[in-house]
């Protein structure tokens, strides 16, 4: 992420969380007013994106993932037998091999 995208991005959350409508002009303002020089497009771009999307919505959905698989409940009743034959068995999980982490290689946050 460059500085200018970073600033905007603190720029809509510091107006969302004033309950400050946010526009171009109130973006660039605020980046102006943090001494950061941001490319002209940056606050339009962002107040484009706050039209269609609801900030709430994406402050609380960071970090989900989007390709979660969805378990299908078998038919109650007579038919969920030949429901469950048909269904291919779960596949078993492959063990990875371990990745070595931070904490391996001598980093650390407190170093």
């Amino acid at each position: 992420m460059s500085i200018g995208e970073v600033a905007c991005t603190y720029a809509c959350l510091i107006l969302h969380d004033d309950g400050i409508p946010i526009t171009a002009e109130k973006i660039a303002q605020l980046v102006k007013a943090a001494n950061v020089t941001v490319e002209s497009y940056w606050p339009s771009l962002f107040a484009k994106l706050v039209e269609k999307r609801n900030i709430d919505d994406l402050i609380t959905n960071v970090g989900s993932g989007s390709g979660a698989a969805v378990a299908v409940a078998a038919p109650a009743g007579g038919a969920g037998g030949a429901a469950a034959a048909a269904a291919p068995p779960p596949e078993e999980k492959k063990e990875e091999p371990k990745e070595e982490s931070d904490e391996d290689m001598g980093f650390s946050l407190f170093d």
